[in-house]
């Protein structure tokens, strides 16, 4: 089956975290925005009103169905190319931990947007550099130590044990990305880390992440996605 993946062409965002996990199956995908069709498919995609419609991108048309949401997406895709446990509970737990990710995303977002995003940035800069310091001093250290404890406890390379799941490709996403937004920030803080800062590590050596990161394909943070450096909210 050919993928079709619908996201913004500009920016990693949200869309990322499917590309990974395409790219880590070796799945046959096209970025549909990023090619001749352009953001005018994938506009014309949310505008059908029958059927199982997206709210919004990211989505994904796997043959007859429309898959949106990230986490849903990725529940979809670990199940059929490796990506997730065999077991019931093993890929509910997984999925859970997806949604954890997804939970840090939205918080991650509103440093740098706290009042809104139909708000540009520079409308609301102190209330941003406010939500970032509560963001650093309390909710980093929640949310990561509680990827890197269970990651002491599982004992193996990847964060539910011995193999990699769409999961560990997300942290992956997540440590990059406090890392290009808050480069002091995040260099001060994976010392409380080592065990993410390996798994990003090893995932970044798997050889289809490492040929994607290589590539075009992989998008380069900026300013106009989730993860934005602002050097006034990284003291």
């Amino acid at each position: 089956m050919k993928y079709e993946l619908y996201y913004w062409p500009e920016i990693q965002g949200r869309g990322e975290y499917v590309r990974l996990a395409l790219e880590e199956a070796g799945a046959d995908y096209v970025d549909v925005a990023r090619g001749s069709r352009g953001s005018a498919a994938m506009m014309k995609m949310m505008e059908v009103h029958k059927g199982t419609p997206p709210f919004a991108p990211p989505f994904l048309k796997a043959g007859k169905l429309v898959i949106g949401q990230t986490a849903n997406i990725l529940l979809y895709l670990g199940a059929r190319h490796g990506l997730a446990p065999k077991t019931e509970a093993g890929k509910l737990w997984v999925h859970q931990l997806q949604l954890t990710v997804t939970d840090l995303v939205v918080e991650i977002h509103d440093t740098h947007h706290p009042l809104g995003p139909s708000l540009y940035y520079e409308d609301q800069k102190l209330p941003a550099k406010k939500r970032t310091a509560e963001f650093w001093d309390e909710r980093v250290p929640k949310y990561l130590g509680y990827f890197e404890q269970l990651f002491t406890e599982n004992g193996g390379a990847y964060i539910t044990g011995r193999r990699l799941t769409y999961v560990d490709l997300s942290l992956f996403q997540i440590v990059d990305g406090l890392r290009y937004a808050f480069p002091k920030r995040m260099k001060a803080f994976e010392k409380k880390i080592p065990g993410l800062v390996g798994l990003r590590d090893r995932v970044a050596a798997r050889p289809n992440i490492k040929a994607y990161l290589a590539s075009d394909r992989r998008i380069p943070f900026n300013e106009q996605g989730i993860f934005r450096q602002y050097r006034e909210l990284d003291d």
